[in-house]
């Protein structure tokens, strides 16, 4: 055999060897995915997306941000079929969408999930799977589920020689600390310090979850919110804002900032977003405690804003968008916290994902056991609109002369009438 002839061999060899390789990597399908991803938080993103797109030979996630006007741009997208990504990110509030069919379902694509895994619907808390839930279909994967915790100043507590607050306490506990941290510290004859504040935030929704009451019932066929434990909780959240004796009022929150305000350690406790970065704020000491209970029920039921994934219906690769759409969710249950997994429901997994959290993580994970979404249905949007115009706006910026009671009573026909 000639070397000539050889030479020819080798390099048809290391042709045929080759092809199959750039054939790959050419067939790859492109599966794009917009998100409300900031410069920062979309190169935290991106660093996922190389990760998945080099692990696999079927598809290839290209990020199309869009951050600023995004859910006008991406209902306009959704209404016009071949003009959108192939997945977007949608908060709860949003996943009500799926109402009008422009999500693909998941059931079919999810039905041979290996338990476990970011597909395993079994493994997501119920109650927050169940906002990507519509007429037995699931449209979206939920990717953080974050549980409104309370952060205290330590050194506004040690100045006034209370205790820090314990995972027992309950809304009485709770105003008695807000009551002895609301100061005049200069003397000067005004208030300069405050044990809470509230602005409309925190949503009344934890208070009355607590004390018994729904904003919706189950099946989605009245809004009891007249009923003795909605009143209860929503009287209770009322007394927490803008009350001289615990929290400031509107035009100091206006004119100092309403986080600003902890942050500047002019209020004593704050109740946030476990991801909040209120736990490490320069020159202040924080801990952190669940939200208080009920003195009766005994519920320290919390409010969770909570976030999915989903797939256009129009996409035109449903199969590679479905693993797409499985591996980037379970990036991201390694990114951001808290993960809505069941699962992951452990100190050690939450401090892996977002290690300056670790202090404050045992309390997180025990404030995540009992979070619970919003009952969202397809015309939640008006549900909503009208639930703040008619009853909780009026009432917190004292817009009206009728109790929690009597306004209920008008507002619950008018809530009902946006219901399925």
């Amino acid at each position: 055999m000639s070397r000539k002839f050889l030479g020819f061999l080798l390099v048809v060899l290391l042709v045929l060897g080759v092809t199959p390789l750039t054939t790959r990597a050419q067939d790859k399908v492109t599966i794009t995915v917009s998100t409300w991803a900031g410069v920062d938080e979309a190169a935290e993103l991106q660093g996922l997306l190389d990760e998945i797109n080099s692990n696999n030979d079927e598809y290839e996630i290209v990020h199309q941000p869009i951050p600023a006007d995004y859910y006008t741009t991406v209902k306009t997208q959704l209404a016009a079929p071949g003009t959108g990504a192939d997945m977007y990110w949608m908060d709860q509030n949003n996943m009500a969408l799926a109402s009008e069919g422009v999500f693909m379902s998941l059931n079919d694509c999810l039905a041979e999930a290996e338990p476990g895994t970011a597909g395993d619907l079994n493994d997501y808390y119920p109650g927050i799977l169940a906002v990507n839930e519509f007429d037995g279909e699931v449209y979206g994967l939920p990717w953080i589920a974050q549980p409104v915790i309370v952060y205290y100043n330590k050194a506004l507590f040690d100045a006034a020689g209370l205790e820090y607050p314990a995972s027992d306490w309950t809304w009485d506990t709770f105003t008695e600390l807000a009551t002895a941290l609301t100061l005049d510290t200069d003397g000067d004859g005004e208030v300069d310090q405050w044990g809470f504040t509230n602005n409309s935030w925190p949503p009344p929704y934890i208070f009355v979850w607590q004390a018994g009451g729904e904003l919706i019932n189950e099946d989605f066929s009245e809004a009891p919110i007249d009923s003795p434990e909605f009143i209860e909780g929503f009287e209770f959240y009322l007394s927490t804002a803008y009350n001289p004796e615990v929290s400031p009022s509107r035009e100091v929150i206006a004119e100092q900032g309403f986080g600003e305000m902890f942050k500047a350690g002019k209020i004593a406790m704050f109740m946030g977003g476990a991801a909040d970065d209120l736990d490490r704020v320069e020159g202040l000491d924080v801990g952190v405690v669940r939200v208080p209970g009920h003195p009766v029920t005994g519920s320290h039921t919390t409010f969770a804003w909570n976030a999915s994934t989903v797939i256009n219906a129009n996409t035109e690769h449903p199969e590679e968008a479905c693993k797409a759409l499985v591996a980037l969710t379970d990036a991201i249950h390694h990114w951001k916290i808290v993960s809505p997994r069941i699962s992951q429901a452990t100190v050690e997994h939450l401090v892996a994902s977002e290690p300056r959290k670790e202090a404050s993580a045992e309390v997180i994970i025990e404030a995540a056991q009992d979070m619970r979404a919003l009952p969202i249905f397809g015309n939640y949007a008006e549900f909503d609109s009208v639930f703040w115009s008619e009853f909780w706006g009026p009432l917190i910026n004292d817009e009206t002369d009728l109790s929690v009671q009597e306004l209920a009573e008008e507002v619950r026909f008018d809530l009902e009438d946006t219901l399925p």
